[in-house]
């Protein structure tokens, strides 16, 4: 297990440093900031992937969704760890950056205890997920769970189904085709994969369960510990907020592009995750 916990601490921090030196070199008029986000969004889109079909595996593996187990769950919960604490520290040179390009006084004077309160602030809802899944989800999934759930867990690292089409979304942003019909068609897909997977995923799960346990879905909760229920809902708000804001910037997209008044969409907004 040290061994996945090393190998995610090598690659992804690797994966980022190089993505940041071939942009760097190859896109020689982006600024620092859209070099950083870029690069950010890149792994963030490799990691997702990974976590995907590492929970694609784990499910199709589990016929029984309380005893059945798969080595991939503990194994990819301490390679994704590294990942979680790296991407903290790469979302804060992203901010950093975008706030010197934009000129605010607070980080054109350098790192400081300012610039990192700028973006716990800015930021807060992100990094706590990041913080949450780091501290309570994984010592959960590796020391608490008694080796049972591994399907649930596995329905878990699928949530992250929906981020690379929104790294997608955001690069394309940054090549100047967010106006384009792929723009337009990646953006109905982010509001397909974030809804099925992140928000549909939880009545899936209580569904599955009750199948197997004989329980009709809407009393299925009744018959968890009210410690499940609780991580579930804790897990599942922010999904649902993000969704939200999801929503709103498709409505707002859809009704510039109605009124013909493309173009005044500024690059790497950071609106979720």
């Amino acid at each position: 297990m040290l061994t996945a916990l090393l190998c995610g601490a090598v690659v992804f921090p690797g994966l980022f440093f190089s993505f940041r030196k071939g942009l760097r070199d190859r896109f020689t008029h982006w600024s620092e900031a859209d070099v950083v986000c870029v690069s950010e969004r890149l792994v963030s889109t490799i990691h997702a992937s990974l976590a995907t079909a590492a929970g694609v595996t784990v499910v199709a593996s589990c016929n029984d969704v309380i005893t059945d187990s798969h080595w991939l769950v503990n194994w990819f919960a301490l390679f994704g760890a590294p990942y979680m604490a790296f991407d903290i520290f790469a979302m804060y040179l992203s901010h950093y950056h975008t706030q010197r390009v934009r000129g605010h006084s607070s980080s054109l004077s350098g790192h400081s205890l300012q610039t990192v309160k700028a973006f716990l602030s800015k930021d807060w809802m992100l990094v706590l997920h990041h913080l949450a899944l780091l501290l309570i989800f994984m010592p959960i999934t590796l020391f608490f769970r008694r080796g049972l759930g591994d399907f649930f867990i596995g329905c878990l690292f699928t949530t992250e189904f929906s981020t690379p089409f929104v790294s997608v979304g955001k690069i394309l942003i940054q090549l100047g085709l967010d106006h384009t019909r792929l723009h337009r068609i990646n953006g109905v897909i982010i509001l397909w994969s974030f809804f099925t997977c992140r928000i549909l995923l939880f009545p899936f799960m209580y569904w599955m369960y009750g199948r197997q346990f004989g329980v009709p879905l809407h009393r299925v909760a009744f018959h968890l510990p009210l410690h499940c229920n609780v991580g579930n809902l804790a897990i599942l708000a922010p999904q649902v907020y993000w969704f939200i804001l999801l929503l709103r910037k498709a409505k707002r997209l859809y009704l510039r592009q109605s009124r013909g008044r493309g173009g005044d969409e500024k690059p790497l907004r950071r609106n979720e995750k």
